[in-house]
Parts: structure tokens; C-alpha cells; sequence
């Protein structure tokens, strides 16, 4: 279903010439060619960026800090069984992300982007909030491992709209022959929360005794999470609907109400059957991403603490250094995949992951800090095609009517079938096979299913989203698009 997004500030009023172009084209242009607004698009990317860094900044200190919340929250005399909970009280949260996503998703294609991203901000910050102010399992027994349950579902709830609200926000927004680089921003925000959340859990570790951490430390990186909520809300309630969304609502109080009620009606249903096979690719690609993303990022600190005995905060100190190569990478790779496709990008990710993730582990494995460095790094170089790519590669999978709902649920059951069980499945894995490869197998089966996505995507770089026409920077762009668009009307006709 086409739909013509208003011309942003700065565009050509409906049939009146700024320049020597006739008017004809200059309102051909107008009606036809979305001409971005550059002040909107960088408080889009910023806003979009900042929650996510908020939500990975909140999932990333849970990961690092994990063994501390074993002892808090689930004593045993099992180290392992502690981190086992601990991690089955973190993929808790990915189980009810698909209905997070059912709920935020309709309801963003419904009444807007903005407005849900909004709501999805306040609960994810309440939810984190309320993790630091939970009584430890010594003060008032298992109703504290319940209250953190019921605190991160409501993480998890909310993060279900926060993804695919966030890339299609972005997505939207930015031009045709730029969402690849626009879009690697929201994974720079991920990076950054992690890092954040990275930082800050090494220096309590190398400040404070075990004790103290275990008695207060923990909560700190957790109570930060409100005063973040508040300026991330204040950056997004100052931000415009998309272009994409607002001419929906436009055509509604217009001449297409009747067509646009009938498209308030659409339900799960049509966004996951009325799209199924890219709902397919959708999970794939999300899968080898996630696994990826989470192994690495999520997993590997308490891998290298709890299966290598690693020095903690040596181990804290290497996947910190590998982010902030990675956010330096981050937006080049982004660039690339403007310049040479998405697909060639993800592919290479996915092959690489495949040839060297055993090589890696094993470097992971010996030890020492600079075979550490060395193997997660590689790791990381290769985890960036994914995270460059992904915020501009998921949006176009799907139509602008359904975008939201559709992409937040695919994105969502992937994650959690696949994504957010990966520290607990590899840790059960290991348990029960004695086998700490694992964690390269695990990644090297991911990367086979993400490759037979990646194999029947059809390329979406520098071509406009799927319901939407094509978006440019300037309106000199969108003139000489008219004109190529009536050189091939004239070649046609003759």
C-alpha cells in the first residue's frame, strides 16, 4: 500500500518554484519524494539510540553482575545452580517480549510511534528502578527472587515495543541512501549501554569488597536507570511522528478515512500470516544476531568467570575494551552497507562466525589476556556486520501499515526463542556435556540459519521502504528523481 509521507521542513510548497525548475516538476517532486528534515532526523537517531542504550545498559550490568545476584537473590550451595537462576530469572523477561510485542506493536501502526515508544521508556525505566530497590533473600526470603521475576517481566513487556519501535522510528526517518549509516546508531546506543553497564560493574568490582557488593553495591547501577528514564522520555515526547506514519493519519482525516479505519482493524493475524514469509526472514536474521549478540556481549563475562576462572575483572576489562571497538566501528560498517548492500554485510558476518568462532574460543580458552583480547575481538569485528545492518535491514522487511506490529513481533519471538535463552542454554549445555566448546558451536549454528536468511532476502539498500516513496536530503534530489522517473515514462511509451 503506497503512501506519500508529508515534505519535511525546508520542502517545496504544492506547485510553486524556488528555483528555475519548472512548476510541474517542482510539484511532481513535492507530491512524490519525501525531502527529510536533517534537525529531526539527528533528534530521531538520538532519541531512538538513547533507550536503547538505556535497555542494553540495564540487560548488560544484569550479565555482569550475575554471580553477585546469585548470591542475593538465590543462596544455594551450588555456584552453578545460582547462576543458572539467575540466568532463568534474565531469559524470564524474553518470554513474555513476543506479547510485549503483540500489545505495543498493533498499537504503535495504531496511534503512532512516538506515543508507544514513549510508554515502552517510562516501564522500562520503573522496571529497572524497582530491581534496585528489592530486599535481598536474607531479609524477606523467596518473596525476593518473586519480586525480581515480576520486576524483569516487566522489562521484558516493554521491551517487546522498544526494538521494532526504535528501528522503524529510525528507518522512517532517514533517507533512502542513508538508513544503513542512521540506523547503525541504534546499535551504537546498545553498545554504549553496555558499555556504561560494563564500566561501571568493573569499577564497583575493583572498589568494593565482596561484601559491600553483595550488601549494596549491586543496587547502584540499577537506581541509575530512573534518572535516564527521565531524559530519555523528554527526548522522545519532543519528537514528531514520522513522515511515514503522519500521511497515514493525514489520508485518514482526508479522503481515504474509510480505507485508514479498515487498517486501524488490522490484527495479529495479518501482521504475522498476511506477512509470513517475511516474518520468516525476520526470525532468522534476528536469530543469528541475538545468539551472537548475546554470547558475546552477555554471556562471555561469566563464562570466563564461572567455566575458565578467569579473573573477574581482567574478564570485565577485555569485553569493555571490545565494545568500545566496536561502537568505533560501528558506524563505518554501517556506511559499507549503504555503499555495497545489506546483504553482502550480513553474509559476511555469518560466514565468519561460522569459519572462526571455534578458532576464537579456543584463543578464549588459553587464558592469557592477549589471547583473550584477541579472540573477542574477532568475535566483536564480526558481531558489528550484524549490528550495523540489522536497524535498517528489519524495517524494510515489511510494509509501512503493518511495519511496527509485524517487525516487533517477529523481532521479539526470535529473541526469545533463540536470543535471550542463549546464557542459559549454553550454561546448561556445558553442565550437562562437560563440553566448553559449546558456546563456538552454538554460535556456529546460528550463523548456518542466519546465512539461508540472508540467501532469500532481497537487497533493500538505497531503495525507499516498502510503502513509502523514495526519501532524500535535498530538493534538488528529488527533482532529478522526477526526471529520471519521466526519461523511463517516455522510454516505456516508445
Amino acid at each position: 500500500m503506497p503512501t506519500h509521507p508529508p515534505v519535511a521542513s525546508g520542502a517545496l510548497p504544492h506547485g510553486r518554484s524556488r528555483t528555475d525548475a519548472a512548476p510541474d516538476l517542482e510539484k511532481r517532486a513535492s507530491d512524490e519524494v519525501t525531502v527529510v528534515d536533517p534537525a529531526m532526523v539527528r533528534r530521531a537517531v538520538s532519541a531512538a539510540a538513547l533507550g536503547n542504550a538505556m535497555e542494553w545498559f540495564d540487560f548488560g550490568v544484569y550479565s555482569y553482575i550475575a554471580v553477585t545476584l546469585g548470591h542475593v537473590f538465590f543462596p544455594s550451595g551450588n555456584p552453578t545452580a545460582q547462576l543458572l537462576s539467575t540466568f532463568g530469572a534474565f531469559a524470564a523477561a524474553f518470554l513474555v517480549r513476543p506479547i510485549g510485542g503483540m500489545v505495543f506493536g498493533p498499537l504503535g501502526d495504531r496511534i503512532g510511534r512516538q506515543k508507544v515508544l514513549a510508554i515502552t521508556m517510562i516501564m522500562m525505566a520503573a522496571g529497572t528502578f524497582a530491581i534496585g530497590l528489592i530486599p535481598s533473600y536474607a531479609t524477606i526470603g523467596v518473596g525476593a527472587p518473586i519480586l525480581l521475576l515480576v520486576a524483569r517481566l516487566v522489562q521484558g513487556f516493554s521491551t517487546g515495543g522498544e526494538y521494532g519501535g526504535a528501528s522503524t522510528f529510525i528507518a522512517e526517518y532517514a533517507p533512502d541512501k542513508k538508513r544503513g549509516f542512521l540506523g547503525s546508531w541504534l546499535e551504537f546506543g546498545t553498545l554504549a549501554g553496555y558499555v556504561g553497564g560494563a564500566g561501571l560493574v568493573t569499577l564497583m568490582t575493583a572498589l568494593l569488597s565482596t561484601h559491600d557488593l553483595n550488601a549494596w553495591g549491586w543496587r547502584i547501577p540499577f537506581l541509575i536507570a530512573g534518572p535516564m528514564g527521565i531524559i530519555g522520555l523528554y527526548l522522545r515526547m519532543r519528537l514528531e511522528e514520522t513522515p511515514a506514519f503522519a500521511q497515514l493519519e493525514k489520508e485518514a482525516r482526508t479522503r481515504e478515512k474509510e480505507r485508514r479505519e479498515a487498517e486501524k482493524r488490522i490484527g495479529v493475524r495479518e501482521m504475522v500470516f498476511g506477512q509470513w514469509r517475511s516474518m520468516l526472514l525476520c526470525v532468522g536474521l534476528v536469530l543469528v544476531f541475538n545468539v551472537t549478540d548475546y554470547m558475546l556481549l552477555s554471556y562471555m563475562p561469566s563464562y570466563l568467570t564461572s567455566e575458565l576462572k578467569y579473573d573477574e575483572t581482567h574478564g570485565l576489562l577485555v569485553v569493555l575494551g571490545v565494545m568500545v571497538v566496536m561502537m568505533v566501528v560501528q558506524p563505518f560498517a554501517g556506511k559499507l552497507s549503504d555503499r555495497f548492500g545489506r546483504r553482502p554485510v550480513i553474509a559476511a558476518g555469518c560466514a565468519g562466525f561460522l569459519v572462526l568462532s571455534v578458532p576464537a574460543l579456543l584463543l578464549i580458552r588459553q587464558g592469557s589476556l592477549a589471547a583473550i583480547a584477541l579472540g573477542m575481538a574477532a568475535l566483536g569485528l564480526l558481531l558489528v556486520c550484524f549490528t550495523a545492518a540489522m536497524p535498517s535491514t528489519l524495517p524494510a522487511l515489511f510494509p509501512t501499515k503493518v511495519r511496527y506490529g509485524s517487525l516487533s513481533i517477529g523481532f521479539n519471538i526470535s529473541v526469545s526463542l533463540f536470543g535471550g535463552t542463549t546464557p542459559l542454554v549454553v550454561t546448561a549445555l556445558i553442565g550437562a556435556t562437560g563440553n566448553k566448546m559449546m558456546p563456538a558451536y552454538y554460535m556456529m549454528a546460528a550463523a548456518v540459519i542466519g546465512g539461508i536468511a540472508v540467501w532469500r532476502m532481497s537487497e533493500s539498500a538505497r531503495r525507499p521502504l516498502p510503502g513509502s516513496p523514495p526519501a532524500v536530503e535535498t530538493e534538488a534530489e528529488a527533482r532529478e528523481l522526477v526526471r529520471a522517473a519521466r526519461r523511463t515514462e517516455v522510454r516505456s511509451a516508445a
